[in-house]
């Protein structure tokens, strides 16, 4: 790092005095030898850390959002139908099928149940059929994008 500093004349003298041999260009942040400036550096600093605290909030607010997201079973464009075992829609009545879900699911009670816990209010075989129907959900399909935020992967 160098002790070069600008006399009241404009000229940057170094430490000793003397007159440095290259003296920037006002508004460079470049030394001759292409190096960039200590100021230059720091500029660059700030600029860093104030993305990284805009990005980190950011990040907190979406993981919240998935948490609270929700899935309806069947679809609201469904609605009516029945789940089977396999997690399709079948007409109501259907023998074997499972009634629509009283409510959407919330983001944490998905991503529970997709790790092998319960969604509230199912019995063991309507919770299989409710979770095989929501990991078929397809981009387009109400409820898609919510599972497909519990999918990505959390830092």
């Amino acid at each position: 790092m160098s002790d070069d500093k600008a006399s009241d004349d404009g000229v940057v003298r170094g430490a000793d005095g003397a007159a440095a041999a290259h003296a920037p260009a006002p508004g460079e942040n470049v030394l001759a030898d292409g190096v960039a400036t200590r100021r230059r550096v720091l500029m660059l600093g700030a600029v860093t850390a104030g993305a990284v605290v805009s990005i980190r909030p950011a990040l907190a607010q979406t993981v919240g959002s998935v948490m609270h997201c929700e899935i309806a079973v069947p679809e609201r464009a469904r609605a009516g139908g029945y789940i089977d075992a396999g997690g399709a829609v079948v007409p109501a009545g259907t023998k074997g099928a499972y009634a629509p879900a009283p409510r959407p699911f919330k983001g944490d009670e998905v991503k529970q149940a997709l790790a092998g816990g319960q969604l509230p209010g199912t019995t063991y075989d309507s919770n299989r059929a409710y979770v095989n129907y929501i990991r078929r959900l397809q981009r387009g399909q109400g409820g898609f994008t919510c599972y497909a935020s519990l999918q990505m992967p959390r830092g």
